[in-house]
């Protein structure tokens, strides 16, 4: 078995077909499983899937156990030489996977490996992640990727071939069975968000290299798996704090400071914005509401 496929799936059903329909489309010439993981869907996923694609493995949670831990429940039984992380919100382009292969079975350091992903118009989305540090977080990441392109890469270069990385962003993600065995699963208090990056960090801990193929495409609808709203972000800074208070300790008590003050002063800005177009600018009372809103969370512990 070449790829053990692991998709997924909370309420994105029409999604789910569309990433189904890319996988058995493009994966001709290798030999490959597809695990489904529903998180307790009560969108009719589960009965769509098994009446289009009964070859697929399904897995059906009866709650919600976020992306980690459903996973996992499927890495546990992979039988592949590599697994392939695929969110439901993403379309695979012919070759992309083949070529991902390829990379890998030329190199084999390489533990964790992603391609380029691209939007539904085939512009570029960044692909690429570093590991947080305070750096990261006190300066703009766009204007860390601008002045230190080396150090940060992104879709700002176009790269003729492969890059190694720090992380990988895991909306389609190649993962080496032996470094998944040596480093473990997914930590699975990490609901959404960063647990690739935290594994990522695990493998380079153990001398495993994550690798950045450009030339393998996949279409990403950004957010339209995880939602784009304010209780996305609410996960998204609840896991960059798991992800500090692990790897750094008491600092994750400085970084909350920081985030704090960031919200603050986007707060502010906004509130001059909402101000001096009396209000007539949508985005700037859409984004002043957000910050409000994650500003008081924070303000209150992050309950």
């Amino acid at each position: 078995m070449d790829i053990s496929i692991v998709i997924v799936n909370w309420n994105t059903r029409e999604l789910l077909l569309d990433c189904l329909a890319s996988v058995y489309a493009t994966l001709k010439d290798l030999s490959f499983e597809v695990f489904l993981v529903d998180n307790a869907s009560s969108d009719g996923s589960v009965e769509a899937v098994r009446a289009h694609y009964p070859q697929v493995r399904v897995i059906r949670n009866e709650r919600n156990l976020g992306f980690a831990a459903a996973n996992n429940m499927a890495l546990r039984v992979m039988q592949g030489k590599y697994a392939l992380l695929l969110n439901t919100d993403a379309v695979l382009t012919e070759g992309a996977v083949k070529r991902l292969v390829a990379f890998m079975g030329e190199n084999q350091q390489v533990g964790m490996a992603c391609g380029q992903l691209l939007n539904a118009d085939g512009s570029k989305q960044n692909s690429i992640a570093n590991f947080p540090t305070l750096l990261n977080l006190l300066v703009n990441e766009t204007l860390l990727r601008i002045l230190m392109p080396k150090r940060f890469p992104s879709k700002r270069r176009d790269y003729a071939a492969p890059i190694q990385v720090e992380s990988c962003i895991g909306a389609c993600l190649m993962v080496r069975k032996a470094a998944l065995d040596m480093v473990g699963l997914l930590d699975e208090r990490y609901f959404f968000f960063m647990e690739e990056t935290d594994w990522a960090l695990s493998m380079h801990q153990a001398g495993w290299q994550s690798w950045f193929v450009p030339d393998a495409h996949i279409y990403h609808l950004q957010g339209k798996s995880a939602g784009d709203n304010v209780e996305a972000r609410k996960m998204f800074y609840r896991s960059r704090y798991q992800y500090f208070r692990k790897w750094h300790g008491d600092l994750v008590y400085l970084f909350g400071l920081m985030v704090l003050v960031r919200l603050l002063v986007n707060v502010v800005l906004n509130s001059a914005g909402v101000l001096l177009t009396l209000g007539a600018d949508q985005g700037c009372r859409r984004r002043l509401r957000r910050y409000a809103i994650l500003f008081g969370w924070h303000f209150r512990g992050c309950s």
